[in-house]
């Protein structure tokens, strides 16, 4: 693996940093990353290139996350929807994650990423999906039929505010703010 290295220039690396929450170290180690996804035939285009899906699930940083397809699916701008990445994705899925990105930052983006049908609210199932990944989603770790429904009726009982059956981004948010430790279990450490 590794694509043919290029070097960021200072241009690039200064626009990085202003529109990200990376540091100029942070970006070059994403670049270091995301290079050595590539192919070893690919050339590294900070806009074109793009590594796919399964080469960024498996990476140390999100191997054990159990929401890595859907984290992928979310920052990935590509038109197939297939949650492959462009150098730029990979940043701003790194900044997302960074210890300096705002709380309304990374609660937008967890909201995303629950947001399993991306219809704009969690409901019932998007709850489901969320339950069973991190529950681990086999036989031995799923809950029962009953257990599910009590822990889905709590969790809109705590989070639908307007009581119309889905946790919208504001009610998400509203939940979130009262977590202390959301924000710093929302990371990936680069």
């Amino acid at each position: 693996m590794g694509g043919s290295a290029s070097q960021l220039s200072k241009e690039h690396l200064s626009e990085y940093q202003e529109l990200t929450f990376l540091t100029k170290q942070d970006i070059l180690h994403a670049h270091r990353l995301f290079t050595e996804l590539l192919s070893k035939d690919q050339q590294v285009d900070l806009q074109n290139t793009r590594v796919s899906k399964d080469s960024i699930c498996e990476m140390p940083e999100l191997k054990a996350n159990p929401f890595r397809e859907r984290i992928c699916l979310v920052f990935s701008t590509a038109d197939e929807k297939d949650g492959s990445m462009s150098f730029e994705d990979f940043l701003d899925m790194f900044s997302a994650f960074s210890d300096s990105a705002t709380p309304d930052i990374k609660s937008h983006y967890a909201f995303r990423i629950f947001d399993f049908d991306d219809d704009g609210t969690l409901d019932k199932e998007d709850l489901k999906k969320l339950v069973n990944c991190l529950t681990g989603g086999t036989s031995d770790t799923q809950l029962t039929e009953p257990e599910m429904n009590q822990l889905i009726q709590n969790i809109l009982e705590e989070s639908d505010i307007d009581k119309d059956g889905t946790v919208n981004l504001s009610e998400f948010q509203h939940v979130i703010s009262r977590s202390p430790d959301f924000v710093s279990s929302f990371k990936i450490v680069l």
